[in-house]
């Protein structure tokens, strides 16, 4: 278990101090995928370099399997860094040292024997797919290639927390999507616990059971992913997951808008705003849609302009879909 407990952080500037996290307190499970979210200065990078104390707190704790982190000496937190390691949007990697030694170089600073740690590389080389570049230098790889490598240094020392920062930043979807597939085999697999820091929603959707939404270096939200994406509370929260914005609701007419929420909601069959109008005879306009299928399943959101008699009516067919979050939209 990481818990973070009322964790400050401030920085000293010559235009002054920055408070670049205020009073964040989360709880990560053992084994969990927990995604920290936010937009460029929220604080992310910072909360997770806190985590292993690379960043001391300004105030609060970190306390990782009930051991206080900030009332460890220097060599006691080197210790700790072996079991809580990282991987970064930049990869990081030893241009002048193979893959294999590149895996191999943190069991060599921890003492392990040579023979050893090269057989654990080869090992972890073949967990990520890349056998076969044990020789190859890290600029002869593609970049997803090279943050396979990371991975692969990251999970040498056997840890048990994987902090990674922006990780899939610098890839392209199809390769970030192969990279989240490794993390979470990797965790399925070995259980270890992985904090993914990002300000990609898709991130998150796809790989993460737990969010924490951070804002100014607040925690505006925080819970299970389909809980905070489906039903939003917080302003923050909102803007991440409705990309639509402000919308001008006088301009829908005698209609009302509706939100309509995909949390995995069944792509089979005739679609849900089709079946609407040809069972309840009302049809109603989108106004805005993003949405994707993975598989039979649907993800994202859609507003819809409802004639105003029909608005209850609405609501209720659609709620009667468990996958589907439904709530009438009056400005926000």
């Amino acid at each position: 278990m990481i818990e973070l407990e009322h964790l400050s952080k401030t920085f000293s500037t010559s235009d002054g101090t920055i408070e670049a996290l205020r009073d964040v307190s989360i709880s990560i499970p053992d084994g969990d995928i927990f995604g920290i979210i936010g937009m460029s200065g929220a604080g992310k990078s910072t909360l997770v370099r806190c985590i292993n104390m690379l960043e001391k707190p300004t105030a609060g704790r970190v306390v990782i399997d009930g051991v206080d982190l900030g009332s460890l000496s220097e060599k006691e937190l080197r210790q700790v860094r072996r079991k809580v390691t990282m991987i970064f949007q930049s990869f990081n990697l030893l241009q002048q040292k193979t893959c294999l030694k590149n895996i191999c170089f943190p069991l060599e600073l921890a003492g392990v024997p040579r023979a050893k740690a090269k057989k654990r590389a080869l090992e972890l080389l073949e967990i990520v797919g890349l056998s076969e570049k044990a020789g190859s230098y890290p600029s002869q790889l593609s970049g997803g290639q090279q943050q396979r490598i990371a991975i692969a240094r990251a999970l040498a020392t056997e840890p048990k927390v994987l902090l990674c920062d922006e990780a899939t930043s610098a890839l392209d979807p199809t390769t970030t999507h192969s990279i989240l597939e490794l993390i979470r085999e990797v965790n399925e697999k070995t259980g270890i616990t992985v904090v993914i820091i990002t300000h990609q929603m898709s991130v998150v959707e796809s790989i993460c059971k737990h969010v924490a939404i951070l804002e100014e270096g607040v925690v505006a939200e925080q819970g299970e992913v389909g809980e905070v994406f489906s039903r939003p509370k917080s302003s923050a929260a909102r803007k991440l997951v409705y990309p639509e914005g402000d919308i001008d609701i006088a301009a829908q007419g005698n209609g009302r808008l509706i939100r309509v929420v995909f949390n995995g909601a069944s792509a089979t069959g005739r679609p849900l705003i089709a079946r609407m109008a040809v069972e309840k005879g009302i049809e109603a306009n989108i106004s805005y849609a993003a949405t994707r299928s993975i598989g039979e399943k649907i993800y994202g959101s859609m507003l819809l302009s409802v004639p105003q008699e029909q608005i209850a009516e609405a609501v209720d067919y659609l709620s009667q879909d468990s996958e589907v979050s439904v709530q009438e939209v009056s400005g926000e």
